[in-house]
């Protein structure tokens, strides 16, 4: 006789599925389902009575009612009608439902967050880096507890040197204090996701770095560029020096400065390098200071980045 195939059997969380609901991967729908790990996270979150918690993908509401226990209000934004429906069942009829704000719809594409003290999230993965810039830039917000990948986490955290620093590293570090609380192994969630995760703890600066994010930005895109090369290196590539130049003349022309016959942009970036001892600096090992001193000698010879 023919062999008969087994059928195959998807990985959908028991409970839901009984409700006919299947997660939804474009979402990065990973249902965390481990008591332990949802009442370690309420814990290092140190949620005050007074405090109005964001809760960003709270699915089906496992996370959503202990916040309810421990919170003035809870307003949880879920992008998914579904898990939006099974939420408002979970708390109908109890003393939580008017503590409950729920906003449908992604978060990324609401112009402006509303206020929270506190933000807790079980962060679908392909979100986090807009993610965590959009709340950088509210900042009206005590600190955030976030769960992502591994990985991104551990690049949210890497210091100069580590073989993970990046771009990503010191734009976060420049705006926040960031440390890694707890590490959520894969079979936590339902469906297990192919990686491993990580919790975060991000605390925006207060006072905030006096700095221009835009020529931050702009500087440190060319450094990252290839971090293990110098930056008198990164600085010879023509569409850099191009950029550095309309900069410059734009800037003469705005505050009416002429601008020298024989100026060259190539040979003045190389002297503000050299003057700095700069030149033979490295992204990969550059700090918060190394930039800011290298950021300011541009802007102090009228070179600025966008």
């Amino acid at each position: 006789m023919p062999k008969v195939k087994s059928e195959k059997k998807s990985r959908v969380h028991n409970e839901v599925a009984k409700q006919g609901i299947v997660f939804n991967k474009d979402f990065g729908q990973h249902i965390l389902k481990n008591p332990l790990v949802i009442t370690s996270i309420i814990e290092k979150s140190c949620i005050r009575p007074t405090d109005i918690c964001l809760e960003i993908g709270p699915g089906t509401g496992n996370m959503t009612v202990k916040i309810l226990e421990k919170a003035k209000k809870v307003i949880a934004c879920e992008i998914d009608p579904r898990m939006v429906a099974e939420l408002q069942k979970r708390v109908q009829g109890t003393p939580m439902q008017a503590k409950l704000q729920i906003l449908i719809g992604d978060i990324l594409k609401n112009p402006e967050l509303p206020f929270f003290d506190l933000c807790i999230a079980n962060v679908p993965y392909q979100i986090s880096s807009p993610l965590i810039f959009k709340l950088l830039l509210h900042r009206q917000f005590r600190c955030a507890i976030l769960m992502f990948q591994k990985e991104f986490a551990q690049r949210l955290v890497a210091k100069p040197g580590d073989k993970l620093y990046c771009r990503l590293s010191i734009n976060t570090q420049l705006l926040a204090r960031v440390d890694i609380i707890m590490k959520v192994g894969k079979n936590n969630f339902k469906p297990p996701p192919k990686v491993e995760s990580a919790v975060i703890r991000l605390e925006p600066r207060n006072p905030p770095v006096e700095v221009n994010y835009t020529e931050w930005d702009g500087l440190t895109r060319i450094a990252f560029l290839r971090k293990n090369k110098t930056l008198a290196a990164e600085f010879k590539h023509t569409s850099v020096l191009t950029s550095l130049d309309q900069n410059y003349r734009l800037q003469c022309s705005i505050n009416n400065v002429d601008v020298p016959k024989d100026f060259d942009i190539k040979s003045k970036v190389e002297e503000i390098l050299t003057t700095l001892e700069a030149d033979k600096f490295r992204a990969r090992t550059m700090d918060i200071d190394d930039f800011m001193k290298v950021l300011h000698a541009f802007n102090s010879a009228g070179i600025h980045f966008s």
